[in-house]
């Protein structure tokens, strides 16, 4: 399919207002949700309810603008690739100029309300979250260089940041270590996907790691990654933002993690494609050579949510930070 026939769709019949909602990627709306309001609690500042729910509400608005963007500019190689060829626009239910005018006026105004609603700082770093994801990442990382996932997963890390901004007003050192492990934590599980998606990937040209650098070198770099990040998740039980909870989840989740990466670098994971059956859910349903792969990518996703739900529920029920740090 060309850019243009992309952007003009082929929408037979009016779109359902599902396939609006798909456009906005709730999967990824949910926990950009979750982890913006683990930021807005963990802040601590007292804020009214409502101009709470405002700012996360923003900030979804936000999110699913950028993915709106995101679809409308990859319909044309979405529509080659069987993970992706069902979204709204390349399957015709949606047409790209409508993806395109719900994506820019989402974004100005959930940015616009961000604004006036909390305050300046928290609007801009939400008005750069959507710049970055849909302009560079979508328009430029993502078919020019293997490391896109790495630069890029900077949109997807930085809610945390954006939901603490929208309540104090600030960004302080703890916002953003909640955004270094998300920063952190995007290489080893996007790539424990990409292993055993590859062939979608070579498919349409777009360098993701294992089709730049090979499956052995992906599988390298994850372990690597994990490696780095793991500690990372420890990091805030030694600064005041994590508690006695937070930190037996971290390491023993990090254990596992790191269980599940070195597995994954013993494995042959990409070596060979994954040709799955049609039909199947084509996040988690692989063949055996590429199961190690598929555990690493669910995983990394329940340890991610844990990590946030503590952090979320200490500072609910007020349980004391460790400050391991003099």
């Amino acid at each position: 399919m060309t850019k243009s026939a992309a952007l003009q769709g082929r929408a037979a019949k009016p779109a359902l207002w599902s396939d609006y909602l798909q456009l906005l990627k709730p999967r990824v709306m949910s926990l950009v949700v979750f982890t913006a309001a683990t930021g807005l609690v963990c802040s601590g500042a007292k804020m009214n309810p409502l101009l709470a729910a405002v700012a996360i509400l923003c900030i979804a608005i936000g999110a699913g603008a950028s993915g709106a963007l995101n679809m409308w500019f990859d319909a044309d190689i979405d529509a080659h690739m069987a993970r992706t060829r069902a979204r709204p626009v390349p399957s015709g239910k949606v047409q790209g100029a409508e993806a395109a005018t719900m994506g820019i006026v989402l974004s100005l105004f959930s940015v616009m309300l961000l604004g006036v609603a909390t305050n300046w700082l928290a609007a801009g770093l939400l008005a750069f979250t959507i710049f970055f994801y849909a302009v560079v990442y979508t328009m430029w990382l993502k078919r020019w260089t293997p490391q896109n996932i790495v630069i890029g997963g900077l949109a997807g890390a930085l809610p945390p940041a954006i939901g603490w901004a929208a309540a104090g007003g600030s960004a302080p050192l703890n916002a953003w270590l909640m955004v270094l492990i998300i920063f952190m934590w995007t290489p080893p599980h996007a790539w424990a996907l990409a292993l055993y998606t590859s062939q979608d990937y070579a498919k349409v040209g777009v360098p993701m790691m294992p089709v730049a650098r090979g499956a052995a070198s992906t599988r390298k770099q994850i372990f690597v990654y994990s490696l780095l990040f793991v500690p990372i998740c420890l990091a805030p039980a030694a600064t005041g933002l994590g508690g006695p909870i937070f930190l037996a989840i971290a390491a023993a989740g990090g254990l596992i993690f790191l269980l599940l990466a070195w597995r994954v670098f013993r494995s042959k994971a990409g070596d060979a494609p994954d040709e799955r059956i049609e039909g199947e859910d084509r996040l988690y349903a692989v063949r055996a050579g590429a199961k190690d792969a598929r555990n690493l990518f669910a995983f990394s996703i329940l340890y991610l949510t844990l990590l946030f739900a503590a952090l979320l529920a200490e500072h609910l029920i007020g349980v004391a930070p460790l400050e391991l740090l003099p």
